[in-house]
């Protein structure tokens, strides 16, 4: 995916992060695509593998990101992206953002997730990403 990808998953960090990378696909002119992973969960022997239901859960998540970002879009005003295109995927967030962001000019995420180790200063997707990307990532910090 050219362009800018962004990762959210329904916190108030993603969603500055959200907020930040509309205005930045705006500056650019850039293509925008919100990522959100529904994530997998990994067995006791370590491989990561859907269930049957996912599949809705995969689109309740869609659909979250969508109302997120056509919520961060009305908020935007002004100038806006090119395209904005919202998909939601299985899998491990870090790798699945890596996945999307393949041929992307940027990655933009923000620095705490849902997960629930607050004292990090970064969360892991954001750590993985930083440390794996082969494009700059941008870490949007706790306002």
């Amino acid at each position: 995916m050219a362009g800018i990808v962004v990762g959210i998953d329904g916190s108030q960090h993603s969603e500055r992060a959200l907020d930040w990378a509309l205005r930045e696909a705006a500056l650019r002119r850039a293509p925008l695509t919100v990522l959100s992973v529904h994530p997998v969960i990994r067995g006791f022997r370590g491989h990561a593998g859907p269930y049957p239901q996912d599949a809705g859960l995969v689109e309740d998540t869609r659909l979250a990101a969508q109302e997120a970002t056509d919520k961060a879009l009305a908020r935007l005003g002004g100038t806006r992206p090119g395209s904005v295109t919202v998909t939601a995927v299985n899998g491990i967030p870090a790798e699945a953002l890596l996945t999307a962001a393949a041929d992307a000019e940027m990655i933009v995420v923000g620095s705490r997730g849902a997960g629930g180790f607050e004292r990090l200063a970064m969360g892991s997707v954001g750590d993985q990403v930083a440390r794996h990307a082969h494009c700059p990532v941008v870490i949007i910090p706790k306002a």
